[in-house]
Parts: structure tokens; sequence; C-alpha cells
């Protein structure tokens, strides 16, 4: 198996345990000491599963998927579920430790229509016993950004 194509298929499962909140894969896929920063939720780092657990359980309880980016989701009445693609997926393998970049483009179904959400990502991967977990994750805004904060 062409070692890209072995990162690649362990990033869709991964990623699409998230989209499905199924937190048994997502747990299978994912180091308990992970490290995130998700601009949209928070500027600072959120370490550890216990944030996901929470937000999969919720969207479980409350029937949505994870959809779009910035806080929306895919609606209960969509019967559509969001699609994911990893476009200008780059992958750094240094044995057991793999870096992927790519932007992630994450398309919904909304009364509105279709909604196409993008933001740029770096996924941190390890084999620990023999198997892949993302052990870190950083995204950022897909569009320019200001590079000073704003005055107060």
């Amino acid at each position: 198996m062409n070692p890209d194509s072995e990162i690649r298929e362990f990033l869709e499962r991964h990623i699409q345990a998230v989209m499905q909140n199924d937190m048994a894969a997502y747990t299978e896929t994912t180091s308990s000491d992970l490290t995130i920063y998700e601009w949209w939720i928070t500027p600072h780092r959120i370490d550890g599963l216990p944030f996901h657990e929470y937000m999969m359980a919720e969207m479980q309880r409350r029937n949505t998927a994870f959809g779009a980016e910035s806080g929306s989701v895919a609606a209960p009445e969509s019967a559509v579920p969001p699609r994911f693609d990893l476009a200008n997926l780059h992958i750094q393998r240094y044995g057991d430790t793999a870096i992927a970049s790519f932007t992630m483009l994450i398309t919904s179904s909304t009364s509105a229509g279709i909604k196409v959400a993008a933001h740029n990502e770096s996924r941190v991967c390890v084999k620990l016993d023999g198997k892949w977990q993302v052990v870190h994750v950083h995204k950022s805004p897909a569009w320019p950004a200001p590079h000073l904060q704003p005055e107060v």
C-alpha cells in the first residue's frame, strides 16, 4: 500500500467519525492527549477528548450532523448528510509520524440550497501500538484574516 494512501484512508475514516457523531470510531482514531486549535470556537488550545465527546453527544441528541464550519450544522430536516473533501492534501511522513495539511471543504444541503464552507487544516498523526491516531489538529480560516488584532 502506498504510504500516502494509508494516511489518506485513515484521515477519511477519522473525519467521517466526526461527521457522523461516531464517538467510538473517533476515540479509536484519536489520542486521548489530543491538542487542537479550532479558531471559530475559541482562540485557545483545547486539550483532550472531553470537549468533543460533549459536542458529539449533543449533536447526536439534537439529531444534527456536523456540517459547515463556524458553528453551523446540517439541520435535522436535511435528508442529505454533509460531505467533506480534503482539497490540496499534502502528506509528509517521517516513520511513524505523518503530517497532513489540506483545505477542508464541507458541503451541506440547507433549505436555502447548497452551502460549501472551507478552512485550512493540519493534522499530526502518530502510529501508536500499531495503529494510527490523531494527536494534534490546527485549523485556520481559508480567507484572508487580518494580520493584526483590531484596536480596542
